[in-house]
């Protein structure tokens, strides 16, 4: 029986994992913190549960497949519950609009916000559903490993303007300034400006409009509990709390790897789900691959980080959807100052994530949980220091949401704590605190991201936000059927 060692039990790691061990591939995941998920961990505070992120599920369908492959059922392990409406999005002067696909209302919001764009919308709909089917589902799990690969999909490409921006994409179709944010700021969820990222990304629309937006009943490390669940089922082992230490190889092979507690797992295939520039930088160190690639990385253009304050407070909100974006007064000029200047501004555009407005069992009775996520600079822009930056944020986030939401929140608060750049180092040995890899840029898709097999270590292998497709859960689950696909040919 062929073996397999995967680093990392992040969602990407563990859809790789449940390939393989359908397929007959014995698989071992080593996870170096406590419990799987990685950024989907979770944490329990005084009857709440707080989730890590990321909070959107969309296409459920590549998360049921994990299961289909072995004959079993996701919804045995995994309750998805509907969110309705995908989205509010609120402005400072007062403007809601609720994002859904439901056609008749979502007509009724383009239309109060200008009527002139409902035929625009759909001609922008007819866009995102064209991409969709070229981007998502013809080559969203295809590996690019060659130039040729990439040269194969340029006439698609060029077809669907790819050099072009989602924002100036989505301008062409719409003239609302509050309508071309909520069509483009989707971008943001997987780290990408939408003022840079490739058009090829209005695929997002089209895919929320098709599968719709879900959460796990529980939370979504619930989700991750599910996939462990159904791995261990399949015979496959997961060993926590041992982080790897290194990659072993001979000559230009890997043999397996070495965790700080010293064990060594050996396999045929390695796969890492770790953060790529850690992946070869320290875990290939000894190696003039790891060297190399790792210095070409550093010249890449990664995403911005995050600041996240979680909080449990007294009172329940049905009026305060599952999932709202709370955009600030500036629009293009904050994605330059967060992208390109490195600049922490004084104002701020938030997503806040209401989870118990779905499933009122992730607080006390009588309570509900909330984060609030600003995108920030990653720590190569922003060089300060969190632990003195990190108190006024927070107060800054908790103020805002007091003035639009919530008036008298502070008062309310059980529990709260933030989550910020320096810890998505620690936790995740995210370079520069990244929280979601390379940035999306066209210059860095598909052909240009991480292969998903090494070019020079010919069994070692890649899977997560890092490689292609990228970020967002679709995304690293698409990646773990594109590497899967290679390691099964590699290894028949």
């Amino acid at each position: 029986m062929k073996k397999a060692v995967i680093i990392g039990a992040g969602f990407g790691g563990l859809a790789l994992a449940l390939r393989l061990q359908s397929a007959g591939i014995a698989t071992t995941i080593v996870e170096g913190r406590d419990r799987p998920g990685g950024r989907a961990y979770a944490w329990n505070k005084e009857g709440f549960t707080f989730d890590a992120g990321p909070t959107v599920i969309t296409d459920p369908d590549c998360l049921a497949q994990l299961w289909r492959l072995s004959g079993h059922n996701m919804a045995d392990d995994v309750t998805l519950l509907p969110v309705m409406p995908f989205y509010r999005l609120n402005w400072p002067d007062g403007t809601n609009f609720d994002y859904s696909n439901d056609d008749v209302a979502l007509n009724a919001e383009i239309a109060r916000l200008d009527p002139a764009d409902v035929a625009g919308y759909q001609k922008f709909l007819a866009y995102s559903a064209d991409v969709f089917r070229e981007g998502y589902e013809e080559l969203g799990h295809v590996a690019f490993l060659d130039f040729k690969s990439m040269l194969k999909a340029a006439p698609a490409l060029a077809q669907y303007q790819a050099w072009r921006s989602v924002y100036s994409m989505v301008s062409s179709f719409v003239r609302n300034e509050k309508l071309r944010q909520a069509l483009s700021f989707h971008t943001l969820l997987v780290g990408g400006n939408p003022m840079k990222t490739s058009a090829i990304y209005a695929l997002i629309h089209k895919l929320e409009k098709q599968g719709g937006v879900w959460f796990a009943k529980g939370g979504t490390n619930a989700l991750v509990s599910g996939m462990v669940t159904h791995f261990e089922r399949l015979g496959g082992t997961l060993h926590l709390g041992d982080p790897v230490t290194k990659i072993e190889t001979v000559g230009d092979r890997a043999t397996g790897v070495v965790t700080r507690a010293g064990l060594r797992f050996e396999g045929d295939a390695v796969a890492s789900n770790a953060d790529i520039m850690h992946s070869y930088a320290d875990l290939l160190a000894d190696h003039p691959r790891g060297q190399r690639r790792g210095e070409a990385l550093l010249r890449k253009r990664w995403s911005p980080s995050l600041f996240v304050v979680h909080f449990g407070i007294e009172g329940t909100w049905p009026g305060i959807p599952h999932h709202m974006i709370l955009f600030g007064p500036r629009y293009k000029e904050l994605l330059t100052d967060i992208y390109d200047h490195g600049v922490l501004s004084e104002d701020f555009s938030l997503y806040l994530h209401h989870p118990t407005v779905t499933d009122p069992d992730l607080a006390p009775p009588g309570h509900s949980t909330f984060y609030a996520l600003a995108p920030v600079p990653h720590m190569g822009k922003l060089p300060v220091n969190w632990d003195e930056v990190g108190p006024i944020m927070t107060d800054r986030i908790l103020a805002e949401i007091e003035k639009r939401l919530i008036p008298d929140i502070k008062s309310r608060i059980k529990v709260q704590f933030s989550y910020a750049p320096p810890d998505f180092v620690h936790d995740l040995n995210a370079h520069m605190g990244s929280a979601f890899s390379l940035e999306p840029l066209l210059t860095q898709s598909a052909w240009f991201r991480t292969h998903n097999r090494d070019d020079v270590i010919s069994n070692l292998y890649f899977t997560g936000a890092g490689t292609h497709p990228g970020a967002g859960i679709p995304g690293v689950v698409g990646s773990a059927r594109a590497t899967a696909a290679l390691m099964l040919e590699d290894l028949a």
